[in-house]
């Protein structure tokens, strides 16, 4: 049977020094920079309970009385006994995993931490998905979904279809297929129906800033329908970006079925126009992504064999996993 810990009281009074000391240091860092200034103070109050070997059971009466004097001191901090021994698991979960991983995470919000930690174990997972966090702004149950619809195996899965690798320099092409990804959850827009592509379009400018959340860091939206005139014939781009990072604009057309070779030709004027009437001089080329209901990676890949302008077919999906799982479900039952 375990029993409690030997911790006389003057060592007791240095661990509690020691975690006030902790704490404060954290406190002159929080009033530049609060969210990761307190993942610090959590990381070293973690690394001091690791350190004098505390555990749940055992140790139980020496963290309750350290929560009691903290909290007289930060009433403010959320030092709970559980947020203590959180703290502890934080710290044993990271602090011999990879550098990049534990900068990765001192910076998210310490709800999404400990949702990581109680959800996943692989590393490369919590760096996927602590890297959409950081990108995308994601909230904490916008995260929770996220890892119920195993968004990381699915992307695992994606294969790329786009011809960066041809049409681009080498630098540019790796960043381009870094930035765009060949799916899109669109389930934001809550359509449970068949729409017009006209539709699609609208109910994307009308929540834009979530839609540009889910293409990623970078994107600032220009407009759509966006107008271009060229030997008196005007045609119309459904929604133009411009990236920051990769230095040019991006095209968007929404197909609502399958994709369609065609649609590369199209999509290749538009960006002949682009280029020619509204790129600027330190501007790179326009990059075109074509988003549809559906797409064949083999469709998409003769169609772009000859292209010379940088183009990607995505697909798009409407609805998260659970939702259209729980339609089908329900219309087949309806069908009985």
């Amino acid at each position: 049977m375990n029993k409690e810990p030997n911790i006389h009281n003057n060592e007791y009074s240095d661990l509690l020094k020691q975690a006030v000391e902790q704490i404060l240091t954290a406190r002159n860092f929080i009033a530049r920079q609060v969210n990761s200034g307190i993942q610090s103070a959590y990381w070293n109050l973690g690394k001091l309970l690791f350190e004098k070997q505390l555990a749940e059971g055992y140790g139980s009466n020496v963290v309750r009385q350290l929560s009691t004097d903290l909290k007289s001191e930060f009433p403010d901090m959320g030092l709970s006994p559980r947020n203590l021994w959180d703290m502890k698991r934080f710290y044993e979960r990271y602090y011999q995993a990879d550098t990049k991983l534990r900068q990765l995470v001192a910076v998210l919000p310490w709800g999404h931490n400990l949702l990581l930690i109680n959800k996943i174990k692989d590393d490369a997972q919590i760096q996927f998905y602590a890297n959409q966090v950081a990108e995308k702004g994601w909230s904490r149950d916008l995260l929770l979904n996220a890892i119920k619809m195993d968004t990381y195996s699915q992307t695992q899965k994606q294969i790329k279809t786009h011809n960066f690798k041809e049409t681009l320099p080498t630098v540019h092409a790796e960043y381009a297929n870094e930035v765009f990804k060949s799916s899109y959850n669109l389930g934001f827009l809550g359509i449970i129906e068949p729409v017009k592509e006209l539709e699609l379009e609208n109910r994307l400018i009308a929540k834009i800033r979530t839609f540009i959340l889910e293409l990623g860091r970078g994107f600032s939206f220009i407009g759509n329908q966006y107008r271009l005139e060229y030997n008196n014939k005007e045609y119309f781009v459904d929604m133009l970006f411009f990236h920051r990072g990769l230095r040019c604009l991006v095209a968007i057309e929404l197909k609502i079925g399958n994709f369609k070779a065609e649609y590369v030709g199209k999509m290749n004027l538009y960006l002949s126009l682009l280029d020619k009437l509204e790129k600027k001089q330190d501007e790179n080329h326009a990059i075109g992504i074509i988003l549809c209901a559906d797409t064949d990676h083999l469709d998409v890949e003769i169609a772009l064999q000859d292209i010379n302008k940088p183009i990607g077919v995505a697909e798009y999906q409407l609805l998260p996993k659970d939702k259209l799982e729980k339609l089908l479900i329900n219309e087949l039952k309806n069908k009985q």
